[in-house]
């Protein structure tokens, strides 16, 4: 396991410490509130009160006549009992007192205690509320801060009329794409309603593949970013490429020696995969997986397929693949990842022939109920680090409060800058 980053540690290392100083503070009051009261502690207090009582009450005098008797009565009464009694009431008395200060002393010590624990925790808090009031000031307004607002405003301007600019260059070429389409349409079927028919769907399915030109990427882009799926499929012939599109991945088989073939609705992708001598069939997927064998296949591939699907249709769709892979076969099916903010606004989002998204913890339990023994998701298409949320520098801020900052960065990193998109592979 990877040893973790110094400011982490650090981290780590302060919650330990404000843990201590909190069961420290805890214990104290706990410690407070269990001592016992003085008569809890010394049960025989009552007795010496009573007796305490009892010994100021008055003795009868001794019987006796005479002068001499009452002499006597009179000195024992006057004398001898008086004395006694006042060094019982002493005594008792001096008991009482020992046993109530002692009890208050342990009652001192505890509260004593307690007070220098808040304190010394108070101690503690004080420089994090510092650190805070420090930061605080640091990210106020500048006028820097000012000028590059002002910039970033002069930026967003001209980001918009390239924009603009960029919307027009599209929509010249699409307009030619459609013309070209319906040129070849018209040419290839008589001039009927079938070959009217035709040459709509041709000028749709142009407008789409401008769509797909314009956001999705080149052929050279898709080529590289599918080329990492290649040792997946590299003993597994025959593979599927469901909605091939122009065939970047088809191609890439081909070049490796891996038998393939496609299967895609757009008539104008088809003819194009056809003129660069791919195999590949026009017409629905789901109908398509119909109509294979069972344990056919070793391989089925669909990229930016799932997500076009009903929900119906998708889960027909995984068992029809998991019926026709052979044991050991592979499903590989790569779509948009909502757990990324950034894939769901800025991909998803865009093309309004998605259905709906699919979170990866869904997927993989569709398939795994689909009869897949082995399923598990790989993240693709990370954010480009410069368009993700920057780390705090350390300077000027305790390392504690930076690696607290940090820490909170890499978790909106996660949610609102994660990869984009995500394979399901899922082993028959």
């Amino acid at each position: 396991m990877d040893s973790e980053s110094p400011d982490l540690a650090a981290l780590r290392q302060r919650l330990a410490e404000e843990e201590a100083a909190y069961a420290e503070v805890l214990g104290a009051v706990d410690a407070l509130a269990d001592f016992r009261l003085p008569l809890e502690t010394h049960p025989e207090l009552s007795d010496l009160l009573a007796r305490l009582n009892q010994l100021w009450e008055t003795a009868p005098p001794p019987s006796g006549g005479g002068l001499a008797g009452r002499r006597q009565r009179a000195l024992w009464s006057a004398l001898a009992p008086l004395r006694e009694r006042q060094q019982q009431f002493n005594s008792v008395l001096v008991q009482l007192l020992n046993a109530y200060l002692d009890d208050a002393g342990h009652v001192h010590a505890r509260l004593r205690n307690l007070a220098a624990a808040l304190v010394r925790y108070l101690q503690r808090v004080l420089p994090v509320m510092d650190a805070r009031d420090r930061m605080a000031t640091a990210l106020a307004t500048t006028r820097s801060e000012l000028v590059l607002e002002a910039f970033d405003r002069r930026q967003e301007s001209l980001a918009r009329r390239l924009s603009g600019l960029l919307a027009l260059r599209d929509r010249v070429e699409t307009l030619s794409e459609q013309q070209q389409a319906v040129q070849h349409a018209l040419k290839a079927a008589p001039p009927t309603a079938t070959a009217a028919a035709a040459a709509v769907e041709a000028s749709d399915s142009a407008a789409y593949s401008a769509f797909e030109n314009r956001f999705r990427g080149d052929r050279e882009e898709i080529r590289e970013r599918m080329r990492s799926y290649l040792p997946l499929f590299a003993a597994l012939a025959p593979v599927v490429d469901l909605g091939c599109g122009r065939g970047e991945f088809l191609e890439l088989l081909r070049e490796a020696g891996v038998a393939a073939r496609g299967v895609e609705a757009s008539a104008r992708a088809v003819q194009e995969c056809r003129d660069r001598g791919l195999e590949v069939v026009q017409g629905d997927l789901l109908q398509f997986m119909r109509q294979q064998h069972d344990a056919a296949l070793g391989g089925v591939f669909a990229a930016q397929v799932a997500e076009h699907l009903p929900p119906p249709v998708l889960t027909d769709l995984l068992g029809q693949a998991h019926r026709t892979l052979r044991s050991g076969g592979l499903l590989v099916l790569e779509t948009v990842n909502p757990r990324s903010l950034v894939g769901f606004l800025e991909v998803f989002n865009r093309d309004l022939t998605h259905e709906r998204p699919l979170h990866p913890d869904t997927l993989s339990f569709l398939a795994a109920a689909a009869g897949f023994s082995d399923v598990r998701v790989e993240l693709r298409s990370p954010v480009d680090p410069a368009a993700r949320l920057q780390p705090v520098p350390a300077a000027g801020l305790p390392a504690a409060t930076t690696a607290v900052i940090n820490e909170n960065v890499e978790r909106l990193n996660a949610m609102l800058y994660g990869p984009q998109e995500y394979a399901l592979l899922a082993r028959r």
